[in-house]
């Protein structure tokens, strides 16, 4: 004999929320975001300009971004500035890049520090100039205290290199292969306070990471943006978190 349809409807319910107290909880604000800052190039070549031009339209959709973040309740950003591999890029646009650099030290990265937002470079220091070098220390220092947003601009970073670099630190330290673990390493990694991404965002609308992060975002979510670097916002972002919240992390688990 079928059961009355309001008694199925009843036990699918049931079914249902049984399914859901199993779950994982979802997840509220992405503490730490990583953003992969593409689009620059694109943006200016769709609107005839110099590729320089896109790169400093850039540095101002991060300041709005970093603003949006304190907002929106991100502890920490990270975000991919220059990779090892653009060096490849012609010698003008990395000469531009550079001064650019430091003139948003300056300008964006100052007025983000009277904000309360402490900033720390991430990647190699040795193939800038010597002023950017202590423009970037002395922003370092000056924010040291800043406890409102950690943002952490990898620059001059890579991935792989990072390994091996850290590689290498494991062999000089004498580290016995035995207590090589995930702890010993990451320690020795180019910033180990840096924490892993809850979320990882990539503008422009490609999808791949690009060998950002390769350590710390394993278990990341990924956010792909269709939005150009210099179009996004406050609202790109809000987006971006709230398709985090509907995610349900596990880390590997069921």
């Amino acid at each position: 004999m079928a059961r009355p349809a309001g008694i199925l409807a009843r036990l699918r319910l049931l079914r249902r929320a049984s399914h859901l107290a199993s779950e994982p909880p979802l997840p509220e604000v992405a503490g730490a975001v990583a953003i992969i800052m593409d689009g620059n190039g694109r943006w200016a070549t769709r609107r005839g300009l110099p590729a320089l031009a896109g790169h400093r339209a850039g540095t101002r959709a991060l300041r709005r971004t970093v603003e949006a973040a304190i907002d929106l309740g991100v502890g920490s950003l990270a975000v991919y500035a220059f990779s090892t591999e653009n060096w490849t890029r012609p010698p003008d646009e990395v000469s531009g890049l550079l001064d650019l650099l430091g003139e948003t030290i300056r300008r964006e990265f100052a007025d983000l520090a009277r904000q309360g937002v402490r900033v720390r470079f991430v990647g190699r220091r040795d193939r800038c100039s010597d002023s950017l070098r202590e423009a970037i220390a002395e922003l370092e220092r000056d924010t040291l205290a800043n406890d409102r947003l950690e943002l952490f601009v990898c620059f001059d970073y890579g991935g792989r290199a990072e390994l091996v670099d850290a590689a290498r630190r494991l062999v000089s330290d004498g580290v016995a292969p035995a207590d090589v673990d995930e702890a010993a390493l990451r320690a020795r990694l180019a910033e180990p306070d840096l924490p892993d991404p809850d979320l990882v965002i990539r503008t422009s609308g490609e999808q791949r990471i690009s060998n950002f992060l390769l350590w710390q975002m394993a278990y990341s979510e990924l956010v792909f943006s269709e939005t150009l670097w210099p179009d996004f916002d406050a609202d790109d972002l809000r987006a971006a978190l709230a398709e985090y919240a509907g995610r349900r992390r596990r880390y590997g688990g069921r």
